[in-house]
């Protein structure tokens, strides 16, 4: 189990890891070099990935990655009905072993399907893996998507599994594309639209607070807030509410950026050993390989290392954060796959501001840097890394689910965390500041009165596609390129705890938008709102809502089943077999307390209360519930002469040792 947060983070379309069995005896099997666009059986289109291998026979598909022990299984049955379906197709794909059904859930049919469920089987945390389907309807034709897949492959080859699921369509199915076509303008009716979509997904949601900014050939043609900073509080959200805006700093960071590169401190091409010696990932060769522009392009193969500062933030500095790289190696090729790192990104700020400043600390170089070079030209007067100023003034709250999935203030400690490697995501603002950078986006590097502020040249290199995500959109340095709908959508999502948000601008149509939230649940409007956005400037198919609509029961139903699971409190007996104190070198220390009937895991820097879970394969968890901190999970394990707790996270196992 994924900390809920975590699921968000990393922007994967398939947010549920997977399972595993191994193709039938003697099947045909061929290893594609590149995405290759394939067809099932009854003509349901699909991509394979470069570098996975397809075994087909009669009305099955099985796609193996190079790793083994894990598939995507595509199955063509005629059924019933979806569940029917499902049945015939885990029968057809017979794997070595099954879960049990935990949940399945309607999504919003799109792509000419009719029907769309998906289905969630349980594992447990030992399995290391995750499992589900998705069963897709045309008429009375079914295709049926089995994800078995190890959690560190899934992890690792998200962007290739979201290939898989990018060109999943119903034979001879063209997708809706805007390529070629005039785009309303955003007019007080088409804002009004925009703005009821997003007050109806707020409330939908139960989000207490939304920012949101509109911009139209260049100008604002809306700013303003929705809802509330705090639930049960009056004070309202508007376009000045800071909000922490999280990976969104990351673009902002790149600015930074490219103005040094105008500056001629170095280039994109420069390894970054040149600029800052101090520099060193896992070995030399790695090390020396890492140009300027690698440090943010989510391409070089740097897995995720997030549980080593959201868990032992207490001490961290920016040069602790920095001398942590020396212990990271890639786990797949630079420019191969997309895996998203928030040390690297962390890094690229750290170097930007040691360049302009050496002789002041890497934290306050940076903060220096940004202020100077980024906030400072652009006019963005409340943007801050300062989490004391944010939190004196007009700020939102952030809120998570409780245990029952009801909305409920979070706690700041995770998102304290960040503050060390801030870079990646730490950065407070507001509608009308981000709305400034987007402007300067759509004029390709002008400020208002334009003059200019960072060449068209430097400022576009970092739009440009360094690794695939999908099929469909590309990373470039902080910024995804998206194209979907056949109009390139340039965005980035930021999330943490309580606070999510997004920006989005067409650059062919000098339409921007900003929305900021301030609440776990506020991620699930994002995409929705991307859509809805499109289907009002070119008359779209009307297929947000739906989104929207499906989400909510979604949400509700998976929240549910994951309760049922739970003993809240943690279970008394299991409890007082935990020792008072834990310790891993990489991941800092645990203290256990009670409070009352409560269970309580401290990290020092924020704690959470625990609930206990009797898992299928016999081992027992403990699982943090408190509201923004839920879903990292602890399974018990060791001697009573020598206590363990275990913590995973997409590719690491972090064991901790009672300390007596």
């Amino acid at each position: 189990m994924l900390p809920r947060c975590f699921l968000f983070l990393g922007l994967i379309a398939w947010a549920m890891p997977t399972a595993a069995a191994t193709p039938a005896p003697g099947a045909a099997g061929t290893t594609v070099k590149a995405d290759t666009p394939k067809t099932t059986s009854a003509g349901t289109q699909f991509v394979v990935p470069s570098d996975w291998a397809m075994h087909a026979g009669g009305n099955k598909v099985t796609l193996d990655p190079p790793e083994s022990g894990s598939q995507v299984v595509l199955v063509d049955v005629q059924a019933a009905d979806a569940d029917a379906a499902v049945a015939q197709a885990w029968k057809a794909y017979a794997p070595a072993r099954t879960w049990p059904l935990q949940v399945a859930t309607d999504s919003a049919p799109r792509d000419n399907w009719d029907q769309v469920r998906v289905y969630n089987y349980e594992t447990s945390a030992n399995d290391k893996r995750s499992v589900f389907a998705i069963v897709y309807r045309r008429a009375n034709q079914f295709t049926v998507l089995i994800y078995d897949v190890a959690i560190a492959v899934g992890e690792k080859r998200s962007s290739q599994l979201r290939a898989i699921s990018d060109r999943l369509l119903p034979k001879g199915y063209k997708r809706e594309s805007f390529a070629g076509k005039k785009a309303h303008p955003l007019d007080a009716r088409r804002v009004e639209t925009l703005k009821n979509f997003v007050d109806s997904a707020r409330k939908a949601y139960d989000v207490p607070g939304v920012a949101l900014g509109l911009i139209d050939h260049g100008k604002v043609v809306y700013v303003g807030g929705l809802g509330v900073r705090e639930i049960g509080k009056p004070e309202p959200i508007d376009g000045d509410t800071l909000f922490m805006i999280a990976s969104n700093t990351k673009a902002l960071t790149t600015l930074m950026l490219a103005r040094l590169v105008d500056q001629k401190r170095f280039d994109w091409n420069t390894p970054v050993v040149e600029v800052m010696p101090s520099f060193k990932l896992g070995d030399a060769d790695t090390t020396k390989q890492v140009l300027v522009r690698h440090l943010i392009c989510a391409c070089t193969g740097m897995p995720r290392q997030d549980m080593e500062w959201v868990l032992n933030s207490r001490n961290a500095t920016p040069e602790t954060v920095m001398k942590s790289l020396a212990g990271m190696q890639p786990t797949s090729r630079f420019g191969q796959l997309f895996q998203y790192s928030n040390l690297m990104a962390a890094a690229a700020g750290y170097m930007g501001g040691h360049v302009l400043y050496p002789d002041l600390e890497l934290g306050a170089a940076y903060d220096l840097a940004m202020q100077k070079q980024v906030f400072d030209p652009l006019g963005m007067r409340q943007t801050t890394f300062d989490y004391d100023r944010a939190l004196l003034g007009n700020h939102a709250t952030p809120h998570g689910l409780d245990v029952d999935g009801h909305t409920a203030v979070a706690g700041m400690g995770i998102n304290d965390s960040i503050r060390p490697a801030r870079p990646a995501g730490a950065a407070w603002s507001a509608v009308t500041d981000m709305l400034r950078y987007v402007q300067m986006e759509l004029a390709d590097g002008l400020l208002p009165d334009g003059s200019r502020y960072v060449s068209k040249e430097a400022l576009l290199e970092r739009r440009k596609p360094n690794v695939a995500l999908g099929t469909t959109a590309t990373y470039g340095m902080g910024l995804i390129v998206d194209n979907t709908w056949g109009v390139p959508v340039v965005h980035h999502g930021g999330d943490l705890t309580g606070f999510h948000s997004d920006m989005y601008w067409l650059p062919q149509q000098g339409v921007g938008a900003v929305i900021l939230t301030n609440a776990d649940a506020g991620v699930f409007i994002r995409g929705p709102f991307q859509r809805r956005l499109l289907e009002v400037l070119f008359d779209g198919r009307p297929l947000a809502q739906g989104d929207i609509d499906a989400g909510v029961k979604r949400l509700k139903a998976q929240v549910a089943a994951e309760r049922k699971r739970l003993t809240v409190p943690a279970d008394a007996e299991a409890s007082s077999r935990l020792a008072t104190n834990y310790r891993n070198p990489a991941v800092g220390s645990i203290q256990v307390t009670r409070n009352g009937k409560s269970t309580v895991f401290d990290f020092g820097a924020w704690h959470s209360e625990m609930a206990s879970r009797k898992n299928d394969d016999g081992s027992l968890s403990f699982v943090t519930i408190s509201p923004g901190a839920d879903g990292f999970e602890f399974v018990v394990s060791g001697s009573p002469d020598s206590r363990k707790l275990t913590l995973r996270d997409g590719q690491h196992e972090y064991v901790y040792d009672e300390v007596r």
